[in-house]
């Protein structure tokens, strides 16, 4: 037990004293180890969140605390797996640590063979070298069986379930396929013990591989609502059909555009921009007015809250909305009559936002515009510094060099780009984090099937909007701060020490030094990749940096945006798709006083618990982003299987390595078994393999190519080999006695690698 020390403890204190306590050591508890008392215990609760956001800890269930990435003491976990071996593995029933894998516990059985998979237990866990053991001290009521999702397939005259998650790559013997057949997607349940553990379909999804039907994957498997009631739908219509109201301030007169991708879903926002007599700028930044239409305590407020966001597919948009406000009378369209909250922003010669004011307006935008299309004009503009500019395709039929409306939207595009580069200039001088890291676009037909998978151009176009958009985003914050109203901030806080640590280890590796004592900005870390340059791990190099970042949240105390370098930060410029923004248009109509639709007193304090939970829908839809896209590179890739493709090793382990495939992504796994029957070292701080008599290394960054063995649809994984066979299970050498290599089945680390490097 810790000694009890007078005064706030150190978080090495809190840390040790956690460690070692034979209790759950809560805020109560903490506080009485180490005598603090009034402001104290104020001041405590607070160093508790900051290390909790740091990464260093974790809240159990009933406010105990444990190290982050490790468990609570005692907690509640299911059956997950018995094994060939008879062994019982559990996982958490509750995880939430960020970043961190849900971890397996083996449980010590009293009487082998009492727990089944989906049994649930109160158990004691205990750390034990690399992993966990869990002592059961009671047997839980069952709740909901054990299921799992995944796409039926067919051999040897039986069913076989493949499941959809890359962690899990067991094929499961169907004992009762409830009628569907293979290349089904369906959710069933496992149930069983050794040697017959099966599984059984209670619910049939449709065909797994069908066009369209990798975003129906991640709904389902993520729990994302997709369907709206028929009331909500009737009200959203009500809603649809009020007048815009008295008191709006009428913008129609001004040439106001939006510039969103071609095959934008929505339109939040439009901008507009004239230069002043003294050289800086008046700009207006159009927002759609959702706060009008989705009221405080309506049905379409609680499942706009219940959504958190909008989620984006390749083939499809899961609305916050339905369509009749978030495709058509939310939406700011070329011609019509749309209510926006517009923000009207002063803006320096030197590209400073000095003043601001917010209004409720009714705007007719002039044109919606592509990206490419917006580019292609201000190619053409005189006097930009830059030689000649090869002419881009134009995606929009009517839109033509020398045409009137060429000549109409360039002379609205002009005043706006040279705003822009002012915008530009202040934020380069601000030096906000600068990472390169490509988005993947993939195209589909009209049938869903794939046409392409390549990086996303990024273009001055975006920038623009983007710098736009920041700007109103921080107009917002500070106007409400001085009304001295809620807001709802857009929170990035520094990395963790903890994470600066591992990045120094990488770079150490690098021959990249990085020192930990200088105070931590963006620009920090611009340095360090201008430093780097263009070398064969720069992009892993990068895609570290962005490792090292906390994520970012909501909520309403302000912690300033670390990576945009700025000290006051909300989102307001996509209520269609975020419910924050909603919260802070919200807020600016109580503040300036713009009528209906503003806060409630419920809403005002709550904006903590409203914060978080928007957090974590935020996540969830992410990661079913994130999963659609790899399945969608899979079965673009699953065309290609036999080839030998550039790719870029993306991490190693102690089982192998990771690389992804140029210009497409995806990660695809090289087990280690298959790198031959060379013992190779693994060396953790180096991220690499070593051969221990070859001397050849895979680390992580360098550029080879691989033949790809495997593409799996289903679950979005790939697997390479070495392009000339060897170490394959069908293709290794033989030995120096003329005999074939064994190949070990078994579990834990490969046979052939020999760890080097700390242990965790």
């Amino acid at each position: 037990m810790v000694k009890r020390i007078p005064g706030l403890p150190s978080r090495q204190q809190i840390l040790d004293f956690i460690a070692d306590s034979d209790a759950p050591a809560g805020k109560r508890e903490i506080a009485r180890a180490f005598g603090l008392h009034g402001q104290d215990k104020i001041a405590l609760k607070a160093l508790l969140k900051d290390m909790a956001d740091e990464g260093l800890i974790d809240s159990a269930p009933g406010r105990a605390f444990h190290k982050m990435g490790g468990l609570p003491k005692v907690t509640v976990l299911r059956v997950v797996d018995v094994d060939d071996g008879g062994n019982v593995w559990a996982q958490p029933e509750r995880w939430e640590a960020e970043g961190v894998p849900e971890p397996r516990l083996r449980v010590r059985e009293r009487k082998r063979g009492a727990l089944g998979i989906g049994a649930r237990i109160l158990a004691r866990t205990e750390e034990a070298g690399n992993g966990w053991i869990a002592h059961p001290m009671k047997l839980l009521p069952a709740s909901t069986a054990e299921t799992i999702m995944g796409v039926l397939r067919e051999e040897g005259g039986k069913l076989f379930l493949m499941g959809l998650d890359k962690k899990d790559r067991r094929d499961w013997l169907v004992s009762d396929a409830g009628g569907a057949e293979a290349g089904e997607l369906v959710v069933a349940e496992r149930a069983g013990r050794p040697p017959r553990i099966t599984a059984r379909v209670v619910e049939r999804l449709g065909e797994a591989f069908a066009p369209r039907s990798f975003s129906m994957i991640a709904i389902a498997k993520h729990g994302i609502p997709h369907v709206f009631s028929d009331e909500l739908l009737d009200e959203a219509k009500r809603v649809a059909a009020l007048p815009l109201g008295e008191g709006r301030e009428d913008l129609r007169h001004l040439p106001i555009v939006a510039i969103d991708p071609v095959d934008a879903r929505d339109h939040d926002d439009a901008v507009w921009a004239s230069q002043r007599e003294d050289g800086g700028w008046d700009a207006i930044v159009a927002i759609a007015d959702v706060s009008f239409y989705v009221r405080p305590g309506s049905l379409l407020d609680k499942e706009a809250r219940k959504r958190g966001n909008s989620v984006y597919f390749p083939d499809r948009v899961v609305p916050m909305l339905p369509e009749v406000l978030s495709a058509d009378v939310c939406s700011l369209k070329q011609g019509v009559d749309r209510a926006a909250m517009a923000c009207h922003l002063k803006i320096s010669a030197k590209g400073r936002i000095e003043g601001w004011r917010f209004s409720r307006a009714v705007v007719r935008l002039r044109a919606n515009i592509a990206y490419e299309d917006a580019q292609a004009i201000a190619d053409a503009f005189p006097g930009e510094g830059r030689g000649p500019v090869a002419e881009r395709p134009i995606l929009d039929p009517g839109l033509r060099r020398g045409t009137e409306k060429w000549d109409a939207l360039s002379s609205i595009l002009k005043p706006l780009w040279a705003c822009w580069h002012a915008l530009n200039a202040a934020r380069t001088e601000r030096e906000p984090l600068d990472l390169d890291l490509p988005e993947r676009r993939v195209v589909i037909d009209e049938n869903g099937r794939i046409l392409s998978v390549a990086p996303r151009e990024r273009l001055d176009a975006h920038k623009l909007i983007e710098d736009y958009m920041i700007a109103a985003n921080v107009a917002a914050a500070k106007a409400l701060e001085a009304k001295k109203l809620p807001v709802m901030y857009r929170v990035h806080e520094p990395p963790a020490r903890e994470k600066l640590v591992a990045l120094k280890e990488y770079l150490k590796t690098l021959s990249v030094e990085f020192a930990l004592g200088q105070v931590i900005r963006p620009a920090t870390f611009n340095r360090l990749l201008e430093k780097i340059g263009d070398s064969d791990f720069r992009p892993q190099a990068m895609e570290q940096v962005l490792r090292t970042q906390t994520q970012a949240y909501y909520g309403p105390q302000n912690a300033g945006h670390f990576g945009l370098a700025l000290g006051s930060y909300a989102h307001f410029t996509s209520p269609i798709r975020r419910y924050s923004d909603v919260m802070v248009h919200r807020a600016l109509v109580t503040g300036y006083g713009l009528g209906e639709g503003g806060l409630t007193p419920e809403e005002s304090v709550n904006f903590e618990r409203i914060g978080e939970g928007i957090s974590q829908l935020e996540r969830r839809a992410m990661e079913a982003e994130r999963e659609t896209i790899d399945r969608y590179v899979a079965a673009y890739l699953s065309e290609h299987v036999g080839e030998i493709m550039p790719v870029r090793i993306t991490g190693v382990q102690s089982f192998g390595f990771f690389a992804t495939v140029d210009g497409i992504g995806g990660d695809g796994l090289v087990p280690a078994r298959d790198l031959g029957t060379e013992y190779f070292r693994y060396d953790e701080a180096g991220q690499r393999l070593v051969g221990e008599h070859s001397g050849t290394e895979f680390a992580i960054g360098q550029r080879l190519e691989l033949r790809l063995a495997e593409a799996n649809p289903a679950n979005g994984a790939l697997r390479f080999e070495l392009p000339d066979g060897k170490g394959s299970a069908s293709s290794q050498r033989e030995d120096r006695r003329g005999k074939p290599p064994r190949v070990l089945k078994r579990r834990g680390r490969p046979a052939n690698i020999r760890h080097q490097g700390k242990r965790r």
